[in-house]
């Protein structure tokens, strides 16, 4: 047997059960790769772990934590991204403990949310690194109301684990971790995911990828505390027995031409990133930097996580043709943190499916098709079909819809599909068991209402937005994404993929008003400064375009500094967040004053942050 290709994966229940196999079977192959950028322009260190190495390290981490905690105690992982990350999540599953994926304190913007998810996990102890120590210890000081154990990964001996004595295997139908959600609707909640979940949802995303049959390594930058970077980056590689090849997500914000580098270094590699981030590639790898790429060997790159867009897959191929990318690799997909992560996905080797609809028609329920050109048209792009699942679209009744083409509710169906929230069991009902009405031929057992609204078209999945987050006006329904790429496109000055679209009540800002508003929060580019800018002319464009092609006017307009629009965890941006900020007056008072009284005097945009 060739030792850089793993056998085909057995079925195991569990994580920490694949890991023995692997270890037990090709203990001397690559398992887990760190790549570390210690210096600007730095090609990388790496640091490898072989799946015997790493099988003994999580053993032993697993032995440490079960004496600080009793078997289904949470604890929470705040280690930055790397090796020791991948270590403690591993050995809290092996023993018998639920993990809660978080991440240092420190992350700009987001100290009130870590704060909020630990209140509400209560974990019993903490994994971290010796490296960051100091300011854990410090954050568990203010937040927690017992006191917490600290354990550092990196401060672990190997010679704490038993042996060859392996734990026990956990119960497949026990939860394994709490995945908290990005809280871009509402507050954070966790999810409780089992076992049997995580398990299954590796098994569908290497199925549908085409990684499940043949050789594949993964390449990530996603951060392992987001759903998709710990099923990518973790789960996926440990149940096929594949390598994965991670990154820091700074080391790629830094310089996204690392992450192609390492695409262009393995055979048969399978990637993901939100759609912002191959948009970025395009604009900031340099022609120097593209010389030296080879991306014919990439298999599968996954765009989700936020809306996506056929144009941005349309330029990011065109920059990287000539690099040997091929034509077919990506693959839109749609999920969510309730469903593990991946729900249904477009297949690499097949083409991007494109959608252009009347826009009229999409906003009255019914996704009708336009023509391309037509400036009315909405145009975007299929996210394939359920990967292992049961996908249905429900009207407002709970009723399946009966044909093509109907809009509504995308509910989910699979063993990949969570248990509920942690601690909300009234939301959690609502949520997770949700059931058809409308007869004998409705869709049997509990369904997973995921808040999105979409349509199936040529029998792929089309999404068109969050329900939460639809802007209705006069009675029409307008999806703030096609707001934001209209207004996006109307003038260069306007930051790509960082601005905000929401409702607000008429009064507020304004005086006699009924009914609702709609606002515009976006950021200029970086390269300006505000006072540089012709803001009303910007504004003027904006309101323009969206106008034109929407029949919307913006009532309030704000051009505000770059990091001011409020983002998630996972870097999304979060509409819910910035509304709120909106409301407290947080960014000052609109570029150009809306028809009637002036909002509220405030304080110049240009000087506000993002937290």
């Amino acid at each position: 047997m060739d030792s850089r290709h793993p056998p085909l994966s057995p079925a195991c229940p569990t994580l920490p059960e694949y890991l023995r196999h692997w270890a037990a079977t090709t203990p001397d192959r690559r398992a887990l790769t760190f790549v570390e950028y210690p210096a600007p322009h730095s090609r990388g260190v790496h640091r490898t772990l072989t799946w015997r190495r790493l099988d003994l390290r999580v053993r032993a981490l697993a032995a440490r934590l079960a004496e600080q905690a009793e078997p289904g105690a949470r604890i929470a992982l705040l280690c930055p991204q790397g090796i020791e990350y991948v270590t403690g999540f591993l050995a809290a599953l092996t023993a018998g403990l639920i993990a809660v994926p978080l991440y240092p304190p420190g992350l700009p913007g987001h100290a009130d949310r870590l704060a909020g998810v630990l209140a509400d996990a209560s974990p019993s102890a903490v994994v971290t690194t010796s490296g960051v120590r100091r300011e854990v210890e410090e954050l568990c000081a203010r937040t927690a109301e017992n006191p917490t154990r600290i354990v550092c990964v990196d401060e672990v001996p190997d010679d704490a684990a038993d042996g060859d004595r392996q734990p026990a295997a956990p119960d497949a139908e026990a939860i394994a971790y709490l995945q908290y959600t990005s809280g871009s609707t509402r507050a954070p909640a966790g999810v409780e995911i089992t076992h049997g979940n995580v398990v299954a949802n590796a098994r569908q995303a290497l199925s549908a990828y085409g990684a499940d049959a043949r050789p594949v390594t993964c390449v990530g930058w996603l951060p392992l505390y987001h759903d998709m970077g710990l099923v990518l980056s973790v789960a996926a590689p440990v149940v096929r027995g594949a390598l994965s090849v991670l990154m820091d997500p700074a080391a790629f914000l830094n310089e996204p031409a690392r992450w192609l580098r390492l695409l262009g270094t393995h055979p048969r590699v399978l990637s993901a990133a939100p759609n912002f981030a191959y948009d970025y590639c395009v604009g900031a790898v340099t022609d120097a930097q593209k010389a030296d790429l080879r991306l014919d060997g990439v298999a599968a790159l996954i765009n989700g996580s936020e809306p996506v867009r056929p144009g941005t897959a349309d330029r990011f191929h065109a920059a990287f043709a000539d690099r040997g990318l091929p034509a077919t690799a990506h693959c839109p997909s749609y999920g969510l943190a309730e469903a593990t992560v991946f729900v249904s996905a477009a297949r690499p080797g097949e083409p991007l499916g494109r959608f252009a609809l009347d826009r009229d028609a999409l906003a009255a329920g019914k996704a009708l098709p336009a023509r391309p050109d037509d400036p009315r048209a909405v145009l975007l792009a299929g996210c394939g079909t359920p990967a292992g699942q049961r996908v249905r679209i429900a009207d407002p009744a709970g009723r399946a819809v009966p044909a093509e083409g109907e809009v509504g509710e995308i509910w989910v169906q699979g063993p990949n599909v969570g248990r509920g929230y942690w601690g909300r069991r009234e939301e959690s009902e609502r949520v997770f068991g949700a059931e058809f009405d409308g007869g004998p031929d409705a869709p049997g057992g509990r369904w997973l209402r995921t808040g999105d609204l979409g349509a199936v078209l040529d029998g792929q999945l089309i999404v068109t937005g969050r329900l939460k987050d639809l802007v209705i006006v006069d009675g029409r329904n307008h999806y703030p994404q096609d707001l934001e790429a209209t207004a996006q496109d109307a003038h260069p000055a306007v930051r790509r993929d960082r601005l905000a679209v929401f409702a607000v009540p008429a009064a507020v800002g304004s005086v006699g008003g009924t009914g609702e508003r709609v606002v515009l929060v976006a950021e200029h580019i970086r390269t300006v400064s505000l006072g540089e800018l012709d803001v009303p002319g910007v504004v003027r464009a904006v309101r323009g375009a969206v106008s034109a092609r929407h029949g919307l006017r913006l009532a309030d307009i704000l051009l505000v500094a770059p990091g001011a629009v409020a983002r998630t965890s996972s870097g999304k941006v979060s509409r819910a967040l910035t509304r709120a900020r909106y409301l407290e007056g947080a960014y000052g008072r609109a570029a150009e004053p809306a028809a009637g009284p002036a909002p509220d005097p405030a304080v110049d945009p240009a000087s506000r942050a993002a937290g």
